[in-house]
């Protein structure tokens, strides 16, 4: 596994199989540094738009943060999405809506079981991408990963 972390670069090769993880950043725990645990022994490229360090006082940051995460989201084999439950997660849910067209790359999604708008989530799940089935757990989403990564990684 090799995680690439905000403001690093990803310029993928043919073999790369990459994973963009989405997911609330702001007033919330740092879920990503667990599911990165969870994914340590796959041969993933995690692309995680969570820094380790993040200086409000940079005026650019802001922008500099959602352009790599729209370059990076179109760079990804696939995506998976967490909902804590600390917040909504606007774009989280704007991002969640821009990718899941029927027919697409894959999407690994989860609420957390207190996220306030876990059965919208559901619902739209269902609706627009039926075959991806909504987690409540950090450990059910990284399992759905794992049996993904064993179809399309070779050994």
């Amino acid at each position: 596994m090799k995680e690439i972390q905000c403001p690093q670069r990803f310029e993928p090769n043919r073999t790369d199989v990459s994973l963009f993880i989405a997911g609330g950043i702001s007033n919330c725990p740092w879920w990503q540094k667990d599911l990165v645990a969870l994914l340590e022994d796959t041969n993933l490229v995690l692309l995680n738009p969570r820094r380790s360090e993040y200086n409000m006082a940079n005026l650019n940051l802001e922008e500099d943060q959602i352009k790599w995460e729209h370059e990076h989201l179109k760079k990804a084999t696939a995506y998976v999405f967490w909902f804590p439950r600390e917040t909504v997660c606007p774009i989280t849910l704007f991002e969640l809506g821009a990718v899941t067209t029927p027919g697409g790359k894959r999407v690994f999604v989860g609420t957390h079981p207190d996220y306030s708008r876990k059965r919208d989530i559901r619902w739209q799940m269902i609706l627009r991408r039926p075959e991806i089935d909504v987690v409540n757990s950090l450990e059910k989403l990284a399992g759905q990963i794992k049996e993904w990564c064993a179809t399309v990684i070779p050994s």
